[in-house]
């Protein structure tokens, strides 16, 4: 007998119909019902978050893949005209989540939690500026004058093996910084040693680029819009992370 209030197998939990007031109602042949995870709300969990870092609209994730956008996605942001029609998707694989750029015009970015070693032709986000690291190499010894006549200019650094370049919304590099051994440097609006006082989104002091023998480690100097990295191929993203594609800044609760 199922109660027509409780319209419930008792047995597997399944939703039944009603029949004829008093007439008991079989439970489903199956016996068992099939697990679904949008049924049970089990899947990864993730927070939209406004400007003000307050939740403005939850999502959780009821299938191993789903994709984020502007009008053909999964996930659609309608009003954001930072974002491709497709612009990302997340996985679950074995317990863990990743997040991968589809090809989108401004790209998928992932904020850091903690030191992050930078790759050739890694982009960084701090503030509103990209901010592109690549190597130069290792360059060898000087060969010697024909003349034995030593040139004019600085001793140190001795070479650059890293550059970092701001980029323009064409992609083009407007201003450089050089990376060299020993050769750490703090980034901000308002101090350090490379500064973008016209920037607002970018905290007085934001990050730190940090050598560490000939690797260089970009860290939150405790600012407070973050640092993320831009998204190439597939990365792991961890409970309580942020990822942004186009202007939506979605945090990871659970996975």
């Amino acid at each position: 007998m199922v109660e027509p209030q409780f319209p419930f197998c008792p047995q597997c939990g399944t939703r039944v119909e009603a029949g004829p007031a008093g007439a008991p109602i079989a439970p489903p042949a199956s016996g068992t019902a099939a697990f679904s995870a949008i049924s049970t709300g089990t899947g990864p969990k993730l927070s939209v978050m406004n400007e003000a870092g307050e939740v403005v609209q939850t999502i959780t994730l009821d299938r191993s893949e789903a994709t984020f956008g502007r009008s053909e996605a999964d996930h659609r942001f309608g009003n954001d005209v930072f974002l491709s029609p497709v612009h990302a998707q997340l996985s679950t694989r074995a317990g863990q989540l990743f997040v991968r750029d589809l090809g989108s015009r401004n790209g998928t970015w992932l904020f850091i939690d903690g030191p992050y070693r930078l790759q050739d032709g890694d982009t960084i986000l701090i503030g509103s500026q990209l901010i592109r690291f690549r190597r130069l190499g290792y360059p060898g010894p000087h060969p010697p004058e024909a003349d034995q006549t030593r040139r004019l200019g600085s001793l140190t650094p001795s070479a650059d093996i890293a550059v970092l370049a701001q980029l323009r919304a064409d992609g083009s590099a407007r201003d450089t910084y050089h990376l060299s051994p020993g050769r750490s440097i703090k980034i901000g609006r308002d101090t350090g040693d490379w500064v973008f006082p016209y920037d607002q989104t970018m905290s007085g002091r934001h990050a730190e680029v940090r050598s560490e023998d000939l690797e260089f480690i970009v860290l939150d100097d405790g600012s407070r819009n973050g640092v993320a990295v831009s998204v190439r191929g597939e990365k792991p993203v961890k409970a309580g992370q942020r990822f942004l594609v186009g202007d939506q800044t979605i945090r990871v609760d659970s996975i």
